[in-house]
């Protein structure tokens, strides 16, 4: 399951456990792409293993701007609250599983 962040619930919602965080917009053809991957990583992964959350980053500006991200897609990865890892642009579901194994 994917859940929609926004500024306000950022925080309460990425505080336990590994996140990962996709910033995205409507507008953005990479992010479109790099979605459907991730819903599949939703259906693969326990929320208890991962859990994976969406910004719309046009909806939501100040998370954004308060981690300096600059181009979408932007995946966050953060582990009980504080980020571990960030990576920009479309990844491929081998990538991001390798990366929640070495994160996990």
């Amino acid at each position: 399951m994917e859940y929609t962040v926004t500024d306000a619930s950022f925080e309460e919602e990425t505080k336990e456990g590994l996140v990962l965080i996709d910033f995205w917009a409507t507008w953005c053809g990479p992010c479109r792409m790099q979605a459907p991957i991730l819903e599949q990583l939703s259906d693969e992964y326990d929320e208890s293993e991962l859990k994976i959350c969406k910004m719309d980053v046009d909806e939501n500006p100040l998370t954004a701007q308060g981690f300096g991200i600059m181009s979408i897609p932007t995946l966050m990865f953060k582990k009980d609250g504080e980020v571990v890892k960030q990576i920009v642009g479309v990844h491929s579901k081998s990538q991001l599983k390798a990366l929640i194994e070495e994160l996990g």
